[in-house]
């Protein structure tokens, strides 16, 4: 699958307007007469990025972008809502996954591989400093994310406080935390992987119900964000089958 990427003013303006699924429109620094443009596309829940010339050039293979380029998203958004229904309609409690800044477009698609095959209800991830739904997460997701709800939201705070309401526990999962296998992850259980580089946020962090953690046996001291995902989530399904 390749990036599906619109360039040129009026194109980029009148994909905004359809109601195309723009995931991030490049603006170019300095570039003059751009307002509305910008508006639309924050109002339509897009990702904009200030851009050098150059990496316009390049979105637009040399074409003539005006300052202006868009990559669509790979696939559709859902809303948490959205998530949350899919677990009423199982008659199950909420499974859920949380990725909370994970930039790296391999370990996001395999995080939504993992979640689709372990029957996740859904992904949730932040609209900033996240890898998005690109033609590259689709690929590594091995298209699981034609199957599996993947939700984008400004705020993960916020939207950890929402699915807490809904009775959602929410766990964290970081180095100093409780053994995972000491920890009690049945009924509504979202659980939140943090960015490769530096974990949970401060404020995710402080929001989580319960922080686990993965036993280390070895000289090194983490484990990829994708595998730790996998580990708990199937952890998870463990305890709700009841073995």
């Amino acid at each position: 699958m390749q990036e599906q990427v619109i360039y040129g003013r009026n194109a980029v303006t009148e994909a905004l307007r359809a109601g195309k699924a723009v995931d991030t429109v490049y603006i170019q620094r300095g570039a003059g007469g751009l307002g509305k443009l910008t508006a639309l596309a924050k109002e339509n829940g897009a990702v904009v990025k200030d851009a050098a010339p150059d990496k316009l050039d390049e979105l637009s293979a040399g074409g003539k972008h005006g300052g202006v380029a868009a990559v669509m998203s790979a696939a559709e958004y859902s809303t948490v809502e959205d998530i949350l229904k899919v677990s009423a309609e199982k008659g199950k409690p909420p499974f859920i996954i949380i990725a909370d800044e994970i930039q790296d477009p391999h370990n996001l698609g395999a995080i939504i591989r993992t979640a689709e095959a372990a029957g996740a209800d859904g992904v949730i991830i932040p609209k900033r400093r996240s890898a998005a739904l690109t033609s590259t997460v689709f690929k590594t997701s091995a298209g699981a994310a034609s199957w599996v709800k993947v939700a984008r939201v400004s705020n993960l705070v916020d939207t950890i406080k929402q699915l807490k309401a809904a009775g959602v526990w929410v766990y964290g999962a970081e180095a100093d935390g409780e053994p995972f296998r000491e920890a009690d992850m049945s009924g509504a259980a979202a659980l939140v992987i943090g960015s490769e580089g530096y974990g949970l946020g401060r404020l995710v962090r402080e929001n989580c119900d319960k922080i686990v953690s993965i036993d280390m046996y070895g000289n090194i001291n983490s484990l990829n964000a994708s595998v730790s995902a996998g580990i708990l989530m199937y952890e998870i399904v463990r305890i709700r089958r009841g073995k």
